[in-house]
């Protein structure tokens, strides 16, 4: 089983930047595709990016193609988010997330971290 630590949340204006990252350890990491939710109060959590174990596939949530950026190191054991023009609607708890495969369920989660966007 692979534990993930989530980190680089926090208050930021609109428009602004973060880059979340998110630190694995207990399993072979590089074996891992690994995603990005977020959940926002009083909403189901939502889909934001993933990334296979070579990161040659990528796939985004609609909300956030173009602004955000998925990444890994494989040789780190961590997987990062970059998010760009961030937006009020952003603010949630994000949490990364692993699964064993492309179309298998995510089995492992991270605690969460809060991003805040003001407007």
């Amino acid at each position: 089983q692979v534990k993930l630590v989530e980190s680089g949340g926090g208050l930021v204006q609109a428009g602004g930047s973060l880059r979340l990252s998110c630190a694995a350890s207990g399993s072979i990491f590089s074996t891992y595709v690994l995603g990005w939710f977020r959940q926002a109060p009083g909403k189901e959590r939502e889909f934001v990016a993933a990334i296979s174990r070579s990161g040659g596939r990528i796939s985004y949530g609609d909300s956030v193609k173009g602004r955000f950026t998925i990444s890994r190191d494989n040789a780190k054991n961590t997987v990062f988010l970059q998010m760009n023009s961030l937006k009020p609607e952003d603010t949630a708890v994000y949490y990364c997330a692993a699964a064993p495969g492309w179309s298998k369920e995510y089995d492992g989660w991270g605690q969460g971290t809060q991003v805040t966007v003001s407007s």
